[in-house]
């Protein structure tokens, strides 16, 4: 596969091999700075963060917890960090968690918290729109038994990446939150995407986070930042995660650089979102139309957020040999970046700043002229 290089535009991608320039919807990971935010990085002021004298990381920190509605925040690397410190925080080895068959901290993140924090993993079935069943939770929460492990954490996800980026409302999470809590157990959200689900719900991301013990954000996803991502919870579960983090490595000295761009997100990035949940809810809409294809996660029973997931069915158009990869495969010859998903045979594109109404439009029709390739 030829090398991809980033061009002169500074929102898009260009091959040099092959002379084409490309609209990335692989992932809103993809994402560059903006010259305001490069700025702002450039005139940070900084300190060693490992002595808490960063005082653009301790600002971060402050402005996310003020966000969702907790006392503190602990800049880390990334998503899959923050995540990880959350639980080896909440739980100790043999301790077991909750959490979907779906879910990001179950799929993606190298099986870390059983690997390295020797926690357990218990996995129930997650529904359509994110969310895994209150009954279910309440038959696998262990009794007191010395056979078994002790449940000691439920994880949640909101918005729900594998869910098509199903928005979660804070009735759900309350609910669930109830009950865990009922049973002694605390309850950590991945909100990666969070603010994309405040965005899409129309209500304050504290609304979403106030019965949740902890919540993990991405900066690096639809806030447009290079990197990192703050996890938030209570003053004394921070200074415990605090400790979590130095010993998997998190502790960046000068980290008042790259917090800077977390900074300038929360300032700037949080309703510019919108623009990319009705990009995506065009792109599905122009998904729908083209013969083979269907969109999967805007069908009207999920509030839609910047993920399309969309099932290929080659046969429909009288090509059986078409799946998601090859047509990835073609996508990419006619400029369009998009990940498939393998054996499911789906695709899934991400909405996202470096994204235009126009660029919808082309990868639209694109796709259109990729399934008709004979």
């Amino acid at each position: 596969m030829p090398a991809i290089l980033q061009n002169v535009n500074n929102n898009q991608w260009f091959d040099k091999e092959m002379q084409m320039e490309f609209i990335d919807l692989r992932s809103d990971t993809v994402t560059l700075p903006t010259d305001e935010m490069r700025q702002a990085m450039a005139n940070a002021t900084v300190g060693d963060d490992v002595y808490g004298e960063d005082p653009t990381v301790n600002r971060l920190q402050e402005m996310m917890a003020e966000l969702v509605g907790m006392e503190a925040g602990l800049f880390v690397a990334s998503g899959t960090m923050g995540n990880v410190v959350a639980v080896l925080t909440h739980a100790g080895r043999g301790d077991e968690m909750l959490l979907g068959d779906l879910a990001h901290t179950f799929l993606y993140e190298g099986g870390a918290a059983a690997g390295l924090g020797g926690v357990h993993p218990h996995i129930l079935p997650n529904e359509d729109d994110g969310t895994i069943d209150l009954d279910g939770i309440e038959r696998a929460i262990r009794p007191e038994n010395v056979h078994f492990p002790t449940s000691r954490l439920l994880c949640l996800e909101d918005t729900h990446n594998r869910c098509g980026g199903a928005a979660i409302g804070p009735e759900y999470l309350d609910a669930a939150a109830r009950l865990a809590h009922s049973h002694g157990m605390a309850v950590h959200l991945d909100g990666a995407r969070l603010f994309n689900a405040s965005v899409a719900l129309g209500i304050p991301a504290a609304q979403l986070t106030r019965s949740m013990d902890s919540v993990m954000i991405c900066l690096s996803k639809g806030l447009g930042a290079p990197v990192g991502s703050v996890l938030c919870g209570t003053r004394s579960f921070i200074d415990r995660a605090l400790r979590v983090r130095k010993v998997l490595g998190g502790g960046m000295r000068q980290a008042g650089i790259i917090a800077a761009a977390g900074v300038y997100a929360l300032e700037k990035n949080i309703d510019r979102l919108k623009e990319d949940h009705a990009n995506a809810a065009r792109l599905a809409e122009g998904i729908d139309s083209i013969p083979g294809l269907r969109c999967t996660s805007h069908d009207g029973s999920k509030v839609p957020t910047n993920l399309v997931y969309f099932a290929v069915d080659g046969a429909t158009v009288g090509d059986p040999s078409l799946n998601a990869d090859v047509l990835s495969l073609r996508l990419r010859k006619r400029g369009v970046l998009a990940n498939s998903l393998g054996s499911s045979n789906q695709m899934r594109m991400v909405t996202h700043i470096g994204i235009s109404s126009a660029d919808i439009e082309q990868s639209i029709a694109a796709l259109r002229s990729a399934m008709e390739e004979t």
